[in-house]
Protein backbone atom coordinates (compact mmCIF):
# COMPACT_ATOMS: atom_id res chain seq x y z
CA UNK A 1 0.00 0.00 0.00
CA UNK A 2 1.30 3.34 -0.86
CA UNK A 3 0.05 6.59 1.16
CA UNK A 4 -0.60 9.73 -0.65
CA UNK A 5 1.71 12.58 0.08
CA UNK A 6 -1.11 15.24 0.15
CA UNK A 7 -4.25 13.30 2.43
CA UNK A 8 -4.63 9.97 3.78
CA UNK A 9 -5.86 8.23 0.58
CA UNK A 10 -4.13 4.60 0.74
CA UNK A 11 -3.96 2.50 -2.14
CA UNK A 12 -1.57 0.55 -4.54
CA UNK A 13 0.72 1.67 -7.47
CA UNK A 14 -1.87 2.41 -10.11
CA UNK A 15 -5.12 3.56 -7.35
CA UNK A 16 -2.47 6.31 -6.18
CA UNK A 17 -1.62 7.15 -9.67
CA UNK A 18 -5.28 7.91 -10.71
CA UNK A 19 -5.68 9.49 -7.32
CA UNK A 20 -2.94 12.22 -7.48
CA UNK A 21 -4.54 12.86 -11.63
CA UNK A 22 -7.79 13.55 -10.22
CA UNK A 23 -7.33 14.74 -6.63
CA UNK A 24 -4.18 16.76 -6.49
CA UNK A 25 -3.39 18.38 -10.21
CA UNK A 26 -2.08 21.17 -8.50
CA UNK A 27 1.16 18.72 -8.16
CA UNK A 28 2.23 19.01 -11.90
CA UNK A 29 2.80 22.62 -12.97
CA UNK A 30 3.39 24.00 -16.70
CA UNK A 31 5.57 26.66 -17.43
CA UNK A 32 6.80 28.09 -20.87
CA UNK A 33 10.66 28.49 -21.49
CA UNK A 34 12.11 31.67 -23.35
CA UNK A 35 12.12 30.31 -26.81
CA UNK A 36 8.27 29.70 -26.56
CA UNK A 37 8.44 25.96 -25.80
CA UNK A 38 6.46 24.68 -23.14
CA UNK A 39 7.03 22.05 -20.35
CA UNK A 40 6.19 20.49 -16.87
CA UNK A 41 7.47 20.07 -13.94
CA UNK A 42 6.88 17.36 -11.00
CA UNK A 43 8.31 17.72 -7.75
CA UNK A 44 8.41 14.70 -5.28
CA UNK A 45 6.72 16.16 -1.70
CA UNK A 46 9.34 13.81 0.37
CA UNK A 47 12.41 15.03 -0.93
CA UNK A 48 11.95 18.03 -3.26
CA UNK A 49 13.33 16.52 -6.55
CA UNK A 50 11.94 18.19 -9.25
CA UNK A 51 11.62 16.81 -13.05
CA UNK A 52 10.98 19.15 -15.80
CA UNK A 53 10.13 17.99 -19.08
CA UNK A 54 9.35 19.40 -22.67
CA UNK A 55 5.65 19.08 -23.51
CA UNK A 56 6.02 16.99 -27.23
CA UNK A 57 5.21 17.29 -29.93
CA UNK A 58 3.27 20.02 -29.88
CA UNK A 59 4.79 21.98 -27.63
CA UNK A 60 3.53 25.48 -29.35
CA UNK A 61 0.25 24.58 -29.25
CA UNK A 62 -1.95 26.01 -26.65
CA UNK A 63 -4.91 24.01 -27.68
CA UNK A 64 -2.86 20.70 -27.69
CA UNK A 65 -1.84 22.01 -23.83
CA UNK A 66 -5.54 22.66 -23.16
CA UNK A 67 -6.54 19.33 -24.68
CA UNK A 68 -4.27 16.72 -23.15
CA UNK A 69 -3.47 18.31 -20.33
CA UNK A 70 -4.97 15.26 -17.88
CA UNK A 71 -2.87 12.59 -20.00
CA UNK A 72 0.04 14.86 -19.12
CA UNK A 73 -0.27 14.81 -15.43
CA UNK A 74 -1.02 11.26 -15.75
CA UNK A 75 2.22 10.72 -17.35
CA UNK A 76 4.23 13.24 -14.62
CA UNK A 77 2.22 11.47 -11.55
CA UNK A 78 3.18 7.63 -13.33
CA UNK A 79 7.10 9.15 -12.87
CA UNK A 80 6.16 10.37 -9.39
CA UNK A 81 4.55 6.78 -8.02
CA UNK A 82 7.93 5.66 -9.78
CA UNK A 83 10.02 7.29 -7.89
CA UNK A 84 8.08 6.99 -4.81
CA UNK A 85 8.81 3.22 -5.44
CA UNK A 86 12.46 3.22 -6.15
CA UNK A 87 13.59 6.47 -3.86
CA UNK A 88 10.93 5.82 -0.72
CA UNK A 89 10.29 2.39 -0.69
CA UNK A 90 6.84 3.04 -1.84
CA UNK A 91 6.29 5.30 1.37
CA UNK A 92 5.49 8.24 1.74
CA UNK A 93 3.64 10.74 4.53
CA UNK A 94 -0.19 10.80 4.17
CA UNK A 95 -1.40 14.67 4.88
CA UNK A 96 2.27 15.92 4.76
CA UNK A 97 1.09 19.48 3.01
Amino acid sequence: MMTCPWCEFEGGPRALQAHLTQAHPQGVTFGERANGTRYYEITCPVCNLSYDQRIKPRSQDAGFLDEFQREIRLVAFDMLVNHFLAEHQGVTTGGSQ
